[in-house]
C-alpha cells in the first residue's frame, strides 16, 4: 500500500458528488504568442496526416518546434510533448524520430501537477493506474488523481468518474459528471448524452446532443447523424421510429448524409477541429441546407486575438 500524495484524497464511489471545475481556469491567463504560434503550426502539421504518412523531415520539424515551444513555457506544447513521450513520434523506420520515454512523460506531468493543471492530474492518474514512468502501480492513488482532476475540470476525469458511478448504478452522479464535461464542450460527453436519448427514443434530444457533439469535434456524433439520414438505415427502422422521426422532419437525405460523412472522416484524422460554424452550413431539419463548399465552411475561423488556453 502506497501513501496518497499530499493535497489528494481517496475517491469514495458512495460519497458526495464532487464539484467540477473548468480546466481552462487551471491554465495561465497569458500565453506567449510566438511560442503558441510555433506550437500550433507544428500541431496542425501533425494532425494533417495519418502518422505513417508523415515524412521524416516533417516529423523532425514537428518534434523540434513543439520541443522549442515547450522550452519557452507553452503548456499546450508541454502537454503534446508528454503525449509524444507516451506514444513516440513516427511509427515507421522511415519517419521514426522519438522513442516512448515514460520517465520523461511523468517528469512533465509532475511539473504540471505542481502548477495545478487539471490535464496533468488526470494523466498522472493514468500513469499510476498502469504503473509506468516511476509512478507506483496503485489504483487508490490513480483514482485520487482522477478525483482531483475532475474537481479541477479535466473532462476526461469527469467522464472517468461518470463511468465509475454508472457501474454502481448511481445515475444521478453519472449524469452530473457527464454534464460537467459537456458544459466544457467535450465531444464524448455530448455523444454519450445523445446515445442515451436515442435509446429512450427521444430523437429530438438525441439530434441536439449529436449536433453539439459534432461541433465539439466528436467523430462518433457526426457518424450518428450520418446514419440518421442514411436511406438504408431509414428503411430498416420500425414503424414507430419512422413516425417519430418524420415529425422532426428527419427523412432519408443523401446530401445531409454525405456532409456528415465528410465531417466524420475529417474528425477521424484531426480531432482538434472545432466546428463552431456547423449550424450555419449544416443545420438540423427542418432548416434547409445552404450551399456546401466543404468542411472548411464549418471550422472556427482563425483569430487575431492574443492566444489563450
Amino acid at each position: 500500500m502506497h501513501t496518497i500524495p499530499v493535497g489528494l484524497r481517496p475517491f469514495d464511489i458512495n460519497g458526495p458528488i464532487p464539484n467540477c471545475g473548468r480546466w481552462k481556469d487551471t491554465m495561465p491567463q497569458t500565453r506567449d504568442p510566438a511560442a503558441y504560434r510555433l506550437y500550433i503550426n507544428a500541431r496542425k502539421l501533425w494532425r494533417s496526416k495519418i502518422a505513417w504518412q508523415l515524412t521524416r523531415q516533417e516529423a523532425l520539424s514537428i518534434l523540434h518546434d513543439v520541443q522549442d515551444a515547450a522550452n519557452q513555457g507553452d503548456w499546450g506544447a508541454r502537454a503534446l510533448m508528454a503525449y509524444f513521450y507516451l506514444h513516440g513520434l513516427g511509427p515507421l523506420d522511415t519517419n521514426h524520430v522519438l522513442d516512448p520515454d515514460a520517465d520523461k512523460l511523468v517528469q512533465i506531468l509532475r511539473s504540471a501537477v505542481a502548477a495545478g493543471q487539471a490535464w496533468a492530474h488526470y494523466d498522472l492518474g493514468v500513469a499510476h493506474e498502469h504503473g509506468y514512468g516511476g509512478a507506483a502501480l496503485d489504483d487508490q492513488i490513480a483514482w485520487a488523481y482522477y478525483l482531483k482532476a475532475a474537481e479541477l475540470g479535466s473532462p476526461e476525469a469527469q467522464m472517468a468518474l461518470a463511468s465509475a458511478y454508472l457501474k454502481v448504478q448511481r445515475h444521478d452522479a453519472e449524469q452530473a459528471m457527464m454534464m460537467c464535461a459537456y458544459k466544457q464542450e467535450h465531444g464524448p460527453a455530448a455523444y454519450k448524452f445523445g446515445s442515451y436519448a436515442k435509446l429512450r427514443k427521444n430523437f429530438a434530444v438525441a439530434l441536439d446532443y449529436y449536433q453539439a457533439g459534432t461541433r465539439f469535434g466528436s467523430k462518433e456524433s457526426a457518424a450518428s447523424l450520418m446514419f440518421m439520414f442514411d436511406t438504408e438505415e431509414w428503411n430498416s427502422r420500425d414503424k414507430e421510429d419512422k413516425i417519430a422521426l418524420k415529425a422532426l422532419d428527419v427523412l432519408p437525405d443523401p446530401e445531409r448524409k454525405n456532409r456528415y460523412d465528410q465531417i466524420s472522416d475529417a474528425l477521424d484524422l484531426n480531432p482538434d477541429l472545432k466546428l463552431t460554424q456547423l449550424d450555419q452550413v449544416l443545420p438540423l431539419p427542418p432548416a434547409e441546407l445552404p450551399t456546401w463548399n466543404g468542411i472548411r465552411d464549418a471550422i472556427e475561423p482563425e483569430s487575431d486575438a492574443s492566444p489563450t488556453y
